[in-house]
């Protein structure tokens, strides 16, 4: 069954900006709808009307990411109008469906738009036409919390002579522009009661049309619209796909179409002005809040997105590295060394309101950061580029030793020392997230079971660096440092009487004993032993833990359990894609199926097989489908890079960089009997996997300079350090 994902609500975005309205194009600002800029809502509310009513939604789609069509009928109106035969005023009655409006409307840097009106009535017809603008210019922080609030001054000026309506905000040095322009029109526009006006007179047949420009002004620059009409063309003017083309075949009636949905997301969030080269860059976050870079999202959806797309991790490296701290901020949660959480545009951050220019109040972006480049050399093979971003690597080292474990107790730990900052800075990132078995806020600081894990992971990693670096005595420290925090975690973590590892330690060093999806990124990161692996499966795959979609981030069975809510029992895709490789790691491929044909079927079940970036934790049903959180970003990267994650999950797909080894273990489901991906690039080149259910059937065209081994990855023991560290996909 199909469902749908909230609000019948129409997302159309390029770049930094970003529309979203209702079905039939209109806005209120208390709606969380707009035309956003960089951080600010330029148009706030909408509304479109013929001779004073709301014209008839037929139908309203997105025809592209950056594009989207309304097609309306007239209702039936009144018509004033004068008797041939007694010269006296009558009231003439157009009958509904007598006239078609369409509205286009295309975005760049600005909005363009088209209407056009076609006239099936039999005789002349004389309509008023009227778009009504708002401007609020509220900071996406503002809207988001539905607290608005005019910090400013605001002005409109309406200049007849060019049909151009300007409205200007100001809040100290902080300038924002919005001038909507009448570019072409068959009559006169003319501005009355904050609206725009135009007096149509159709023929028999007759068709009339407008065209409207949103132009921003950020700075002193005017933003860039398309021509009339733009639509169908702006591929062209615009250039080809910025992704290379990775293709995915297989008999499944729907994953093909997941997996195109998901490059067609990671393309449409693409950011200019992070890009780094060709094909090289660093996707926003998601839509509507997340149009920005994020430390956290850009490195999860590098990991994902290896296999596929490894130019994800090569953007993610270098804009990254670009923002990392190298002084020291209590405001903004800044250490030298650290990975930003964030970084913001609009007027709270710019006037200092919010401490987002940029922010650094995330935990686990700096050991991504070395997991990500150990990622990056897997798949390369080359010295090269751990020699490129060596300095950036050692900083991050340096936060993690020095920083990220605050009181020298030899685990990481978080406490925000911005009064502005946020209390939680895990991935798990909401104020309540975090909670005791009783449902009480577990006090700061907090050392979380998956930061453990993922310092486990970022300290082998960053040996074996030094290994090739040749600094063998330096590779053998951070190898004994890894393994102490191997041995304090499974001896202070561990819940026995669950099976699992308590979600973490409060600011009292007591244990937080809530059941929750964090122990599944342990068992991603390694630092689970081998005898307690398959527990931990078994209790994340508990009904309590286990909705049937997806792992819930939190037990059914916990006081604070909400399935509509965040992060307390909601679905996230990103956290099963973890999850489900870490069963795989574990040896549980049957487990690590079902996580992955939970989250296939609620893409198909989506609109446009697109995934949200979380959606309720309801159990599954038979004739059910899966409820889309309220207010969640769509499209979301490290949702849709899911999807690429869990497909090499069940092909079983690694590299080993100083080997120059692929190696494909499938384990494919009986629902998924064979598969072949093309491009997936390695090295310096790509090849074409074709996989039947548990082999591999051919391999063509390698220009990778790897050598492809059918068989797993090898993992020798811990106490056998130093240890090829595999790309894990």
């Amino acid at each position: 069954m199909r469902g749908t994902i909230g609000p019948p609500t129409i997302t159309i975005n390029y770049d930094h900006e970003f529309l979203v309205c209702q079905a039939d194009g209109s806005m209120l600002p208390t709606d969380d709808v707009g035309f956003f800029s960089r951080d600010t809502r330029l148009v706030s509310a909408y509304r479109l009307t013929l001779n004073g009513l709301a014209p008839i939604l037929l139908d309203a789609a997105e025809v592209a990411h950056f594009s989207a069509r309304h097609e309306f009928i007239t209702p039936a109106m009144p018509l004033g109008g004068v008797s041939e035969v007694s010269a006296e005023l009558t009231d003439l009655v157009l009958p509904e469906r007598s006239v078609g409006l369409r509205l286009d409307r295309t975005i760049l840097e600005g909005i363009h738009e088209d209407y056009d009106l076609l006239s099936f009535a039999k005789t002349p017809v004389r309509l008023v036409l009227e778009v009504a603008l708002e401007s609020d210019f509220a900071d996406v922080f503002d809207v988001r919390t539905h607290r608005l609030v005019r910090r400013g001054d605001l002005q409109t000026l309406w200049r007849p002579s060019s049909g151009e309506l300007r409205t200007t905000y100001r809040n100290g040095d902080f300038r924002r522009e919005l001038v909507v322009r009448v570019a072409k029109g068959d009559s006169h526009p003319g501005f009355a009661n904050g609206r725009l006006v135009w007096i149509v007179t159709l023929a028999p047949k007759g068709t009339w049309h407008v065209c409207l420009e949103w132009r921003p002004v950020i700075g002193r620059r005017l933003g860039r619209v398309l021509d009339c009409h733009a639509m169908l063309r702006k591929e062209a003017r615009l250039g080809p796909r910025v992704l290379p083309r990775v293709e995915l075949e297989s008999p499944h009636p729907t994953l093909p179409a997941i997996w195109r949905q998901s490059v067609a997301d990671l393309e449409a969030l693409r950011m200019t002005d992070f890009t780094v080269r060709r094909s090289v860059y660093v996707p926003a976050a998601g839509i509507p809040w997340y149009v920005t870079l994020f430390g956290r999202d850009t490195l999860v959806v590098a990991m994902e997105s290896i296999s596929g797309f490894p130019e994800f991790a090569s953007g993610a490296l270098d804009q990254l590295a670009r923002f990392q701290a190298k002084d020291d901020n209590p405001d903004q949660d800044k250490e030298p060394g650290k990975i930003p959480h964030e970084v913001r545009f609009g007027e709270l951050a710019s006037l200092n309101l919010l401490p987002f220019a940029p922010y650094y109040g995330t935990h686990d972006a700096t050991p991504l950061y070395l997991i990500v480049l150990s990622y990056a050399y897997q798949w390369t093979g080359e010295t090269e580029l751990l020699t490129r971003y060596r300095a950036n690597a050692e900083a991050a080292l340096a936060w993690l030793l020095q920083h990220g474990d605050r009181d020298g107790d030899g685990f990481q730990e978080y406490i925000s020392r911005s009064p502005r900052g946020l209390y939680n800075q895990g991935w798990k990132d909401s104020g309540d997230a975090i909670q005791h078995e009783d449902g009480s806020i577990a006090p700061v600081p907090l050392a979380l079971c998956e930061l453990q894990g993922y310092a486990f992971d970022a300290l082998l990693r960053m040996s074996e660096m030094c290994h090739l670096w040749g600094e063998e005595e330096r590779s053998g420290e951070l190898q004994r440092q890894a393994l102490a925090l191997y041995e304090r975690f499974n001896e202070t973590f561990w819940w026995e009487s669950e099976g699992t590892y308590y979600l973490g330690l409060d600011g009292h060093k007591q244990p937080i004993r809530t059941v929750a999806s964090n122990a599944g990124h342990c068992l991603a990161s390694g630092i689970v032993p081998a005898d307690r692996a398959p527990r931990v499966v078994d209790r994340l795959m508990q009904p309590d833990m286990w909705s049937g979609w997806g792992v819930r981030t939190l037990s059914s069975d916990h006081p604070s359990y909400n399935p509509h809510s965040y992060h307390l029992g909601s679905v996230w895709p990103h956290d099963n894609a973890t999850i489900a490789g870490g069963f795989r790691r574990a040896g549980r491929h049957a487990e690590a199926q079902r996580i992955a044909e939970g989250i296939f079927a609620a893409a198909e079940r989506f609109e446009s097989y697109r995934l949200p970036e979380l959606f309720s934790g309801l159990p599954r049903e038979p004739s059910g489908f899966p409820v889309r959180y309220l207010g969640s970003n769509v499209p979301q990267a490290w949702a849709a890079a899911s999807i690429f994650r869990l497909v090499a999950i069940l092909c079983g797909i690694h590299t080993v960089g100083n080997t120059k080894k692929i190696y494909v273990n499938p384990d494919l489901p009986e629902w998924l009997p064979s598969l072949t991906l093309r491009n997936l690039r390695a090295g310096r080149g790509a090849l074409d996997l074709h996989l039947q259910r548990d082999h591999v059937d051919d391999v063509r065209h390698n220009t990778t300079g790897f050598e492809v081994v059918q068989g797993t990855v090898p993992r020798p023991p811990l106490a056998q350090l130093p240890l090829a560290r595999a790309g894990t996909a």
